[in-house]
């Protein structure tokens, strides 16, 4: 088992809404991670699409997969928070529905400024597409991490 595999493992525990809402992390690397979410009853809306809040969880925790990813050696040091994000619906969204995000900036930059500052703030940006292979949607979500030290 790879680091990655038991950092896959934990976020069910760390996060229980997501799971909740049936999100599933199938990868984790450095700074990228890809989560699914299959549309039921539970998750549509009331035009039988994929409810607005149902993707915005998924991609969401595909970010916080990936900001994870790229943290994986500091994690116990830090604290993330999710601080903005903002989500274009491009078209209704059916069936099985992937998120893959993806870290903008570069590791030794961001753990610099986490190091000099006791702080960053990037943004993850994940790309929502349906079983067909159209993006339904995109959203950015930017995150804070800051070192425990710093936060308390």
């Amino acid at each position: 088992m790879t680091p990655f595999d038991a950092l896959k493992a934990q976020l069910s525990a760390v996060v229980p809404f997501a799971a909740h809402v049936g999100v599933a992390i199938e990868t984790i690397g450095e700074g990228t991670a890809t989560a699914m979410l299959d549309q039921s009853q539970a998750t549509s809306n009331h035009v039988a699409t994929m409810h607005a809040g149902a993707l915005f969880t998924l991609a969401e925790a595909a970010s916080g997969a990936a900001m994870a990813g790229l943290f994986l050696e500091r994690l116990a040091g830090v604290r993330p928070v999710a601080a903005r994000s903002t989500i274009d619906f491009l078209r209704p969204a059916r069936g099985a529905i992937r998120a893959e995000a993806q870290v903008e900036g570069e590791k030794p930059a961001l753990f610099a400024a986490l190091d000099a500052e006791g702080k960053v703030r990037f943004p993850v940006n994940i790309t929502i597409i349906d079983a067909e292979n159209r993006e339904v949607a995109k959203m950015v979500v930017e995150w804070h991490v800051s070192a425990l030290a710093a936060a308390a």
